[in-house]
């Protein structure tokens, strides 16, 4: 994502409100979702832009750090700490990095550089922040649909607190951590999954992750996994289901109650309803993502032929099919 500008990719002005924010990015996740254009890789790579510009933006915190140091956004402590420590008072320009250049008086690339390799010279990779953490958390759809709650095991590996990392103690090997620097804990963390998660979505629990020697922590990723459901059919955040009509209701007209995830709505049918013929119910389907309603149910009318007649019901046919025979033409 490095140069690319996070506003343009969601096509918003730069001053734009949270809800003109959350409004773009529901437009262009729905429209690039893989589950909307199944084997296009361009849309699959524009919908991953989308999101990574969205995390961003939508961030207030980023979203300051973004404005300021553009695509180096993610370094913005170290900048500012490098710019402490070496009395630096000059600024980034306002405009972002990659999109505005610089203004005069801004910091350039070789000094970012230089202050940077000052900062960090004589420390080892890795050591102000730990690893990031995967775990997989399989949902049942009706999960997807409310949200819900998992909880993990964790076993995490941290610095030994007692020689602070360094597996010594007043010149001897650590008795905690037998010279290792690091021991390992075990605790149970509760992490929340929002409503309209889908197959590989991640949920983001910030420092959650591996503790880094220097302290810093990487974040935990809980990896989502939604089970097929036997009666719907998930595209996006429009639901498929079938609805059974019976055939004396799909000829003169009726009511039927179509399923859904949160119970059941009714649906007129129209006199003379077609088999396959499908109906748009607003609002019934999964919720989006980024919040502000749902997508919709789509329900496919399968008429239901009567499995036995009665003597009355057969005469009665009987007479239909004697009113719509075609008599031939002599």
């Amino acid at each position: 994502m490095a140069g690319k500008d996070y506003y343009a990719i969601l096509g918003i002005k730069r001053d734009a409100s949270d809800k003109e924010i959350r409004q773009a990015y529901r437009r262009l996740a729905r429209k690039h979702h893989p589950d909307v254009n199944p084997g296009d890789k361009a849309a699959g790579e524009r919908f991953k832009e989308i999101n990574a510009a969205y995390e961003v933006i939508s961030d207030p915190e980023k979203r300051r750090k973004y404005d300021l140091y553009g695509d180096q956004w993610q370094y913005a402590d170290q900048i500012e700490e490098a710019r402490r420590q070496s009395g630096q008072t000059r600024s980034w320009s306002g405009h972002g990095v990659p999109f505005g250049g610089f203004d005069q008086g801004d910091i350039g690339f070789g000094e970012l550089g230089d202050m940077l390799g000052g900062l960090f010279k004589g420390t080892r990779p890795g050591s102000r922040r730990g690893e990031d953490v995967q775990h997989m958390a399989e949902v049942t759809l009706a999960e997807a649909y409310r949200g819900t709650t998992r909880v993990l095991n964790m076993q995490n590996e941290e610095p030994c607190s007692t020689c602070g990392g360094s597996g010594k103690l007043v010149g001897a090997v650590c008795h905690i951590c037998q010279g290792s620097g690091v021991t390992m804990r075990s605790r149970r963390l509760e992490v929340k999954i929002p409503p309209g998660v889908t197959d590989g979505s991640r949920v983001r629990v910030a420092g959650e992750g591996r503790a880094g020697r220097g302290g810093g922590k990487g974040d935990l990723y809980l990896v989502i996994s939604v089970k097929p459901h036997e009666r719907f059919t998930r595209r996006g955040d429009e639901l498929q289901t079938e609805v059974a009509v019976p055939l004396v209701d799909a000829v003169l007209g009726g009511e039927v109650a179509v399923p859904t995830l949160k119970g059941k709505a009714m649906l007129k049918i129209p006199p003379l309803t077609q088999n396959g013929r499908a109906f748009r119910l607003a609002g019934l389907g999964m919720p989006h993502l980024a919040g502000g309603g749902k997508g919709d149910l789509c329900a496919r009318v399968k008429v239901i032929l009567p499995a036995e007649l009665s003597p009355a019901e057969r005469e009665l046919f009987e007479k239909l099919r004697a009113m719509q025979k075609v008599e031939p033409k002599g």
